[in-house]
Protein backbone atom coordinates (compact mmCIF):
# COMPACT_ATOMS: atom_id res chain seq x y z
CA UNK A 1 0.00 0.00 0.00
CA UNK A 2 1.03 3.15 -1.03
CA UNK A 3 1.15 6.78 0.60
CA UNK A 4 -1.27 7.76 -1.57
CA UNK A 5 -4.04 5.16 -0.49
CA UNK A 6 -3.11 6.03 3.25
CA UNK A 7 -4.14 9.79 2.74
CA UNK A 8 -7.48 8.10 0.87
CA UNK A 9 -8.22 6.26 3.76
CA UNK A 10 -7.76 9.05 6.53
CA UNK A 11 -9.80 11.53 4.61
CA UNK A 12 -12.25 9.18 3.84
CA UNK A 13 -12.47 8.16 7.57
CA UNK A 14 -12.14 11.75 8.77
CA UNK A 15 -15.11 13.31 6.66
CA UNK A 16 -17.33 10.15 7.96
CA UNK A 17 -16.56 11.56 11.72
CA UNK A 18 -17.27 15.16 11.21
CA UNK A 19 -20.56 14.61 8.90
CA UNK A 20 -21.30 11.91 11.71
CA UNK A 21 -21.53 15.00 13.83
CA UNK A 22 -22.57 17.52 11.71
CA UNK A 23 -25.80 15.52 10.57
CA UNK A 24 -26.75 13.38 13.40
CA UNK A 25 -25.10 16.02 16.49
CA UNK A 26 -24.23 12.90 18.69
CA UNK A 27 -22.14 9.95 18.69
CA UNK A 28 -22.33 7.05 15.90
CA UNK A 29 -20.62 4.51 13.90
CA UNK A 30 -19.70 6.92 11.64
CA UNK A 31 -17.57 8.40 14.59
CA UNK A 32 -15.77 5.37 15.28
CA UNK A 33 -14.47 5.21 11.48
CA UNK A 34 -13.54 8.90 12.17
CA UNK A 35 -10.67 7.29 14.83
CA UNK A 36 -8.59 5.45 12.02
CA UNK A 37 -8.13 9.27 10.29
CA UNK A 38 -5.49 10.77 12.87
CA UNK A 39 -2.94 7.96 13.17
CA UNK A 40 -2.55 8.10 9.29
CA UNK A 41 -1.97 11.13 9.36
CA UNK A 42 0.66 11.30 12.36
CA UNK A 43 1.97 8.59 10.34
CA UNK A 44 2.38 10.50 7.33
CA UNK A 45 3.88 13.41 9.70
CA UNK A 46 7.03 10.93 10.57
CA UNK A 47 7.49 9.54 6.99
CA UNK A 48 7.29 13.22 5.41
CA UNK A 49 9.95 14.18 7.82
CA UNK A 50 11.96 11.53 6.71
CA UNK A 51 11.52 12.49 3.17
CA UNK A 52 11.30 15.46 2.89
CA UNK A 53 13.63 17.89 0.83
CA UNK A 54 13.00 21.30 2.77
CA UNK A 55 12.03 21.23 6.19
CA UNK A 56 11.74 24.64 6.29
CA UNK A 57 9.14 24.19 3.28
CA UNK A 58 7.19 21.61 5.22
CA UNK A 59 6.88 23.65 8.30
CA UNK A 60 5.97 26.52 6.35
CA UNK A 61 2.99 24.52 4.51
CA UNK A 62 1.65 23.13 7.72
CA UNK A 63 2.03 25.96 9.86
CA UNK A 64 0.52 28.11 6.81
CA UNK A 65 -2.76 26.14 6.45
CA UNK A 66 -3.12 25.98 10.38
CA UNK A 67 -3.78 29.36 10.02
CA UNK A 68 -5.86 28.64 6.96
CA UNK A 69 -8.15 26.26 8.26
CA UNK A 70 -8.53 27.90 12.04
CA UNK A 71 -12.07 29.62 10.84
CA UNK A 72 -13.87 26.77 9.38
CA UNK A 73 -12.88 24.80 12.40
CA UNK A 74 -14.25 27.14 14.67
CA UNK A 75 -16.73 27.47 12.87
CA UNK A 76 -17.38 23.95 12.30
CA UNK A 77 -16.57 22.93 16.13
CA UNK A 78 -19.46 25.74 17.19
CA UNK A 79 -22.23 24.92 14.77
CA UNK A 80 -21.92 21.35 16.45
CA UNK A 81 -21.57 22.20 19.97
CA UNK A 82 -24.58 24.17 19.87
CA UNK A 83 -22.69 27.64 19.88
CA UNK A 84 -20.45 27.13 22.68
CA UNK A 85 -18.18 30.05 22.79
CA UNK A 86 -16.13 27.37 24.49
CA UNK A 87 -15.17 25.31 21.72
CA UNK A 88 -14.13 28.05 19.39
CA UNK A 89 -10.74 28.20 21.92
CA UNK A 90 -9.62 24.55 20.49
CA UNK A 91 -6.90 24.80 17.85
CA UNK A 92 -7.40 22.65 14.11
CA UNK A 93 -5.27 19.14 14.17
CA UNK A 94 -2.93 21.18 11.81
CA UNK A 95 -1.61 22.78 14.69
CA UNK A 96 -1.26 19.09 16.01
CA UNK A 97 0.87 17.90 13.05
CA UNK A 98 3.37 21.22 13.18
CA UNK A 99 3.94 20.80 16.35
CA UNK A 100 4.43 17.03 16.18
CA UNK A 101 6.67 17.45 13.26
CA UNK A 102 8.77 20.11 15.53
CA UNK A 103 8.93 17.34 18.41
CA UNK A 104 10.34 15.14 15.86
CA UNK A 105 12.51 17.70 14.63
CA UNK A 106 13.78 18.57 17.87
CA UNK A 107 14.52 15.48 18.95
CA UNK A 108 16.44 14.20 15.62
CA UNK A 109 18.37 17.43 16.90
CA UNK A 110 19.95 16.36 19.84
CA UNK A 111 20.31 12.94 18.83
CA UNK A 112 22.74 14.38 15.74
CA UNK A 113 24.14 16.49 18.53
CA UNK A 114 25.38 13.89 20.34
CA UNK A 115 27.46 12.51 17.81
CA UNK A 116 29.21 15.89 16.98
CA UNK A 117 29.95 16.31 20.74
CA UNK A 118 32.07 13.16 21.85
CA UNK A 119 34.44 14.06 24.02
CA UNK A 120 36.18 11.68 26.46
CA UNK A 121 33.17 10.40 27.67
CA UNK A 122 31.79 7.28 26.21
CA UNK A 123 29.91 7.61 23.34
CA UNK A 124 27.16 5.67 24.58
CA UNK A 125 26.82 8.24 27.31
CA UNK A 126 26.81 11.47 25.21
CA UNK A 127 24.15 9.69 23.19
CA UNK A 128 22.07 8.43 26.19
CA UNK A 129 21.95 12.12 27.48
CA UNK A 130 20.92 13.92 24.44
CA UNK A 131 18.13 11.05 23.99
CA UNK A 132 16.54 12.23 27.44
CA UNK A 133 16.63 15.96 26.38
CA UNK A 134 15.12 15.07 23.01
CA UNK A 135 12.34 13.21 24.89
CA UNK A 136 11.99 15.95 27.72
CA UNK A 137 11.46 18.67 24.60
CA UNK A 138 9.57 16.10 23.04
CA UNK A 139 7.13 16.25 26.24
CA UNK A 140 7.61 19.63 26.48
CA UNK A 141 6.13 19.99 23.15
CA UNK A 142 3.37 17.79 24.10
CA UNK A 143 2.21 20.11 27.01
CA UNK A 144 2.29 23.25 24.86
CA UNK A 145 -0.19 21.16 22.78
CA UNK A 146 -2.69 20.67 26.08
CA UNK A 147 -2.27 23.97 26.91
CA UNK A 148 -2.98 25.74 23.34
CA UNK A 149 -5.99 22.92 23.61
CA UNK A 150 -5.00 21.48 20.35
CA UNK A 151 -7.17 18.44 18.07
CA UNK A 152 -5.61 15.80 20.02
CA UNK A 153 -3.49 17.53 22.18
CA UNK A 154 -0.86 15.98 24.01
CA UNK A 155 -1.22 12.21 23.01
CA UNK A 156 -1.55 13.25 19.08
CA UNK A 157 2.81 14.79 20.14
CA UNK A 158 2.90 11.34 21.47
CA UNK A 159 2.29 9.51 18.58
CA UNK A 160 3.80 11.19 15.75
CA UNK A 161 6.75 10.95 17.93
CA UNK A 162 6.32 6.92 18.45
CA UNK A 163 5.93 6.95 15.19
CA UNK A 164 9.07 8.56 14.47
CA UNK A 165 11.07 6.86 17.20
CA UNK A 166 10.29 3.45 15.90
CA UNK A 167 10.13 4.31 12.33
CA UNK A 168 12.50 1.06 11.83
CA UNK A 169 11.03 -1.10 14.25
CA UNK A 170 7.44 -2.35 13.57
CA UNK A 171 6.77 -4.42 16.24
CA UNK A 172 7.40 -1.48 18.85
CA UNK A 173 6.09 0.67 16.79
CA UNK A 174 2.74 -1.50 16.57
CA UNK A 175 3.34 -1.74 20.67
CA UNK A 176 3.94 1.52 21.29
CA UNK A 177 0.91 2.59 19.77
CA UNK A 178 -1.31 0.72 21.17
CA UNK A 179 -0.01 1.27 24.85
CA UNK A 180 -0.75 4.88 24.02
CA UNK A 181 -4.46 3.85 22.77
CA UNK A 182 -4.88 1.89 25.78
CA UNK A 183 -3.80 4.85 27.99
CA UNK A 184 -5.73 7.13 26.24
CA UNK A 185 -9.13 5.72 26.77
CA UNK A 186 -8.10 3.97 30.21
CA UNK A 187 -7.64 7.60 31.48
CA UNK A 188 -11.24 8.80 29.96
CA UNK A 189 -12.77 5.57 31.94
CA UNK A 190 -10.71 6.42 34.83
CA UNK A 191 -12.05 10.02 34.37
CA UNK A 192 -15.89 9.70 33.68
CA UNK A 193 -16.50 5.93 34.60
CA UNK A 194 -16.37 2.75 32.46
CA UNK A 195 -18.93 2.43 29.49
CA UNK A 196 -18.29 -0.03 26.89
CA UNK A 197 -17.75 3.32 24.30
CA UNK A 198 -14.21 3.99 25.51
CA UNK A 199 -13.74 0.60 24.62
CA UNK A 200 -14.92 0.56 21.23
CA UNK A 201 -12.78 3.84 20.93
CA UNK A 202 -9.63 2.05 21.70
CA UNK A 203 -10.23 -0.56 19.18
CA UNK A 204 -10.58 1.56 16.50
CA UNK A 205 -7.98 3.99 17.32
CA UNK A 206 -5.63 0.88 17.39
CA UNK A 207 -7.19 -0.53 14.05
CA UNK A 208 -4.90 2.10 11.57
CA UNK A 209 -2.13 0.72 12.73
CA UNK A 210 -3.08 -2.47 10.91
CA UNK A 211 -3.64 -0.63 8.24
CA UNK A 212 -0.18 1.66 8.54
CA UNK A 213 1.84 -2.36 8.81
CA UNK A 214 0.70 -2.72 4.46
CA UNK A 215 2.89 0.36 3.69
CA UNK A 216 5.21 -0.23 1.00
CA UNK A 217 7.68 2.66 1.42
CA UNK A 218 6.32 4.06 -1.57
CA UNK A 219 4.75 7.25 -2.74
CA UNK A 220 2.27 6.15 -5.47
CA UNK A 221 0.56 8.94 -7.00
CA UNK A 222 1.41 12.73 -5.74
CA UNK A 223 -1.37 14.60 -4.33
CA UNK A 224 0.64 16.90 -1.93
CA UNK A 225 -1.90 19.45 -1.82
CA UNK A 226 -5.16 17.27 -1.58
CA UNK A 227 -5.33 16.96 2.66
CA UNK A 228 -4.18 20.77 2.72
CA UNK A 229 -6.86 22.00 1.36
CA UNK A 230 -9.47 19.31 1.62
CA UNK A 231 -9.69 19.69 5.17
CA UNK A 232 -10.94 23.61 5.87
CA UNK A 233 -13.14 22.70 2.80
CA UNK A 234 -14.81 20.18 3.90
CA UNK A 235 -15.03 21.64 7.21
CA UNK A 236 -17.03 24.76 5.45
CA UNK A 237 -18.93 22.66 3.31
CA UNK A 238 -20.35 20.91 6.03
CA UNK A 239 -20.82 24.10 8.64
CA UNK A 240 -22.71 25.87 5.36
CA UNK A 241 -25.27 22.53 4.05
CA UNK A 242 -25.91 20.64 8.17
Amino acid sequence: MTSFYLKIIALITMFCDHFSYAFFGHFTFFNLIGRIAFPIFAYQISEGYIHTQNIKKYFLRLGIFAIISQIPFSLFIYKISNNSLDSILSLNVFFTLFLGLLSIFLYDYFIKLSHKRKTNLAENSFLSIYKILGIVIVLLIGYIAKILNTDYGFWGILVVFAFYVFKNDKLAMVISFIALCIIKHGISIINYGYNYIYVLLCIFTILPVAIISFYNGKQGRKIKYLLYFFYPLHLLFLYFIA
